[in-house]
């Protein structure tokens, strides 16, 4: 059930007397629960017109680089494959994603787009609101509550949006049925060049980004591969997730972050895959994959600054600085942490990690965000740091998890603790405290193997 919470028309155009329904495909970049999808076979069913998904493919959007790349071209080229299936053509363009929908705009009539939040996604969606001449509706499918039905502010922490979120979820965690379009768009002619997107090599050096940091060859997108993650935690990592999941040397999370990023599987499937099973930690995942993923999306989509130290609360913006002239024993320049040159061996695992898989241990991404703080002259540098080494080698970055992941171990969504030095009462994490919890010696040994391999 597509509610109507999820639409809103971005502009108040009439529908036009043009060849096609066109879905501009962005931020959802699968066919299965996709409600813009559906919504827009629905309207072309309703104009008795054939329907194009339309994907922009910008190679300049901020931060991204040839592991992105990769990781996103590999789940479009099973969208292409799942949407002829479904009699649906997909038109990828090598084009500034609002550019090439505006121009393909010409052969509406009527236009669809899934919902983005940050800034960059916003920008291009207002872009072409007034500018087409066809309505276009903006639905929103890569969150179960809308962000606007969850809350109309900015929420102080998880605390504060998650009643507000349980009372939605009932209403909103319904199933997606499957339409069938009535008028196919397979073979019809089109005046715009599609990237053929079958040889991912020859893609790639099509695109002028990013080469310097190495694709992930043995983590692929799409969103088959998704769904195996997904229903291997079930079976295997599910039954000991509340107890296992903070352990480094084990890999005990659900690896789904990257492609709830990329939109290539649906959080409302995930969660109604989770339905009949009857297991504690059920709960614990739940609360990850809904409050706390929909929190970030709160943060980026309220505050503005959400990419700066300034979205920071007051308290901890004033607590850090009244600690800036603290002594800080060790000191390192991006370079140094990028590089894995610090004292601590725990901290250069977790670099190392996260530069060479693509992603980190949730537990020590904590930890690194924390030892970046107090190794920077200034809490604004570390926070601009620990941003860029994320965005730069993550899957999942440059995502609002991620902005909201950084900004949280530097208090936001979170309480005043013991006052220490550097930290003032921002919550500290330490190596001892690695030590008294987990095997940290394992975890180390995992990363030495993963480095010669």
């Amino acid at each position: 059930m597509i509610h109507d919470e999820r639409i809103k028309m971005l502009n108040q155009k009439e529908s036009q007397d043009k060849p096609f329904v066109i879905y501009w495909m962005q931020s959802a970049q699968r066919t299965e629960y996709n409600h813009a999808l559906e919504y827009a076979i629905q309207q072309a069913n309703h104009l008795h017109k054939p329907l194009i998904v339309y994907f922009g493919l910008t190679d300049d959007f901020p931060e991204a680089n040839q592991r992105h790349y990769r990781f996103l071209l590999e789940g479009l080229k099973e969208v292409r494959l799942a949407l002829a299936k479904r009699n649906i053509a997909l038109l990828i363009r090598k084009t500034s994603p609002e550019k090439g929908a505006w121009e393909l705009s010409s052969l509406a009539a009527f236009m669809v787009v899934d919902r983005g939040y940050l800034r960059i996604e916003r920008q291009w969606r207002d872009a072409i609101a007034d500018q087409v001449q066809c309505p276009i509706a903006q639905v929103e499918t890569n969150i179960i509550v809308p962000v606007e039905s969850a809350s109309s502010k900015e929420e102080y922490a998880a605390a504060t949006l998650r009643p507000k979120i349980n009372k939605l979820l009932p209403y909103f965690t319904l199933p997606l049925p499957e339409n069938k379009l009535s008028v196919s768009s397979i073979g019809l002619p089109i005046s715009f060049e599609t990237l053929d997107i079958n040889n991912i090599d020859l893609v790639m050096e099509q695109l002028d980004t990013d080469r310097s940091i190495i694709p992930i060859t043995d983590f692929h997108g799409g969103t088959s591969q998704a769904k195996k993650l997904l229903e291997a935690f079930i079976k295997k990592k599910l039954p000991f997730y509340s107890q296992l999941k903070n352990e480094p040397g084990l890999d005990y999370s659900s690896e789904l972050s990257p492609y709830l990023h990329f939109g290539q599987i649906s959080p409302l499937y995930i969660a109604l895959r989770l339905t009949h099973i009857n297991l504690e930690s059920k709960t614990e995942f739940l609360e990850e994959l809904i409050v706390r993923r929909e929190l970030s999306m709160n943060f980026v989509y309220y505050n503005e600054q959400y990419d700066a130290y300034e979205s920071l609360p007051f308290w901890a913006q004033k607590t850090l600085g009244e600690h800036l002239q603290d002594e800080r024993t060790h000191l390192y320049t991006l370079d140094e942490l990028e590089k894995q040159e610090t004292h601590d061996p725990y901290w250069n695992a977790a670099q190392k990690e996260m530069m060479l898989t693509g992603k980190m241990h949730g537990y020590m991404r904590m930890y690194w965000s924390k030892k970046i703080l107090e190794w920077s002259i200034t809490p604004q540098e570390a926070f601009q740091n620990a941003l860029f080494l994320n965005n730069k080698y993550s899957l999942d970055g440059r995502d609002p998890n991620s902005f909201a992941g950084v900004a949280w171990c530097f208090g936001k969504h979170d309480r005043a603790w013991k006052e220490r030095e550097i930290f003032g009462k921002i919550r500290y994490m330490n190596a001892n405290g690695l030590n008294r919890k987990f095997d940290m010696e394992h975890y180390l040994q995992k990363m030495a193997r993963l480095a010669k391999s």
